[in-house]
């Protein structure tokens, strides 16, 4: 009986054994041992505490970083990403940090980083521009109006509807964008995550499929249109660029008479789109100042090395776009400013021919598919409202630009509309 006894009790307390040095195997000595590794190559960074990593105090930094606004500079990387900004400028340009618990090496050292849709994105700034009419010489908030031009433009191109149809999308998009930012640093204990996960994951995990059932049901509405031949024919985020053409009246100038001379009072065509070298320069600047991805994130499934580094498997690389852009060793001391003529020839010569150091829309075969597509629609969006209108910042505009998800004007953007009586 004794024995039986005995039997039970151990059995209970081998496997509890057995738990407990897989837990402290996995959430102590693994990133003990790779803080070392990388230590040891000269790569250093904040400690790893237990279980929460460095997420703790990236959330403190970013909440006083959020609590009042900033002066209106370019100067937007200690706002964005207070923590990273911080640990670069105490450990250096390449450093490791904890999400909870995983290891992330963040890196911003360009050296380590190595059918037409033109009428549908025309009759959504279309749209776009009829409401704009009754306003002229009235403040109207445009980040709003973008935001709506982006989605409108996307079901046009991408479901050949209107915005009103994929609005329950962008709508879904949007609250799984705001729910995602705001628990980005709960990493909670990864046992406990597995078996009961927080409402937020879950809230997340809905509207994700919700997302994913309503554009399986309109792609299943236009494949049924194309077997019956009824189908018709078939971005970017715009805070850098309207604060950039609003605060800068010489470079707007510039561009409104490159698009009169190009188009006249004429849409944007393709042929004309090409020809757009101040735009071009314009929107280059603009994204290089307030690029939409604030970081690109790579894992890597086993061991690998980069540069004179060597990686353990499974540590996330996270490319630090908003250090990237603004590194002054880079862009040279002037880099806060806005200075567009950089990049009058090419990207190439404006990156001393590193064409890594400067990504908005990711490197390499990981790149956005749809860069040319975000840079049709604002070369489109643009030149359409410089036809018309000049506009100016509103003295009602407050500088505090955010990162959810994307780089975004916390209180929206504000402005004032001109007309230049061009009618297109």
């Amino acid at each position: 009986m004794s024995g039986l006894m005995n039997f039970v009790i151990l059995v209970p307390s081998s496997f509890f054994l057995v738990a407990l040095i897989k837990f402290l195997h996995d959430y102590l000595w693994i990133p003990l041992r790779i803080q070392h590794m990388l230590n040891s190559q000269g790569i250093k960074g904040p400690r790893y505490k237990f279980f929460y990593g460095n997420n703790d105090e990236a959330t403190q930094m970013t909440k006083e970083a959020l609590s009042k606004p900033m002066a209106l500079t370019h100067d937007i990387f200690p706002r964005v990403q207070p923590h990273i900004y911080s640990c670069i400028n105490r450990y250096g340009r390449n450093f490791l940090y904890w999400d909870g618990v995983r290891p992330e090496l963040v890196i911003s050292e360009p050296e380590l980083i190595k059918e037409d849709m033109r009428p549908g994105i025309i009759a959504s700034v279309e749209t776009m521009l009829k409401k704009w009419k009754g306003q002229v010489g009235k403040e109207i908030e445009v980040f709003h109006e973008f935001k709506l031009l982006t989605s409108e433009v996307i079901s046009r191109t991408a479901f050949g509807s209107s915005y009103l149809e994929g609005e329950k999308i962008f709508e879904m998009l949007n609250k799984l964008s705001i729910v995602l930012s705001r628990n980005l640093s709960n990493t909670g204990i990864p046992l406990f995550v597995k078996l009961q996960k927080p409402a937020y994951m879950l809230e997340a995990e809905e509207l994700a499929k919700g997302i994913q059932d309503y554009v399986s049901k309109i792609v299943k509405t236009r494949e049924d249109k194309v077997v019956k031949g009824e189908a018709d024919n078939f971005g970017i985020d715009f805070l850098g660029l309207l604060l950039d053409l609003t605060s800068h009246g010489d470079w707007q100038e510039k561009a409104s008479r490159e698009v009169i001379e190009i188009f006249g009072n004429q849409y944007p065509n393709s042929e004309g789109l090409s020809k757009l070298k101040i735009m071009t320069m314009i929107i280059n600047e603009s994204l290089r100042l307030y690029g939409p991805a604030v970081g690109l994130l790579r894992k890597g499934g086993s061991e690998v090395r980069l540069g004179n580094l060597v990686l353990p498997a499974d540590i996330d690389i996270l490319i630090a776009n908003v250090a990237l852009h603004h590194d002054p060793q880079q862009w040279g001391d002037d880099v806060h400013l806005f200075k567009p003529e950089r990049f009058a020839e090419g990207v190439a010569k404006a990156t001393n021919y590193n064409t890594a150091a400067f990504c908005p829309f990711g490197l390499g075969p990981r790149t956005c598919v749809g860069t040319a597509f975000a840079l049709m629609e604002a070369k489109i969006a643009v030149s359409m409202i410089l036809q018309r209108y000049t506009i100016s910042l509103s003295p009602a505009y407050v500088h505090a630009p955010v990162s959810i998800i994307t780089v975004k004007p916390q209180h929206g953007i504000q402005v004032i509309l001109q007309s230049l009586h061009h009618d297109a």
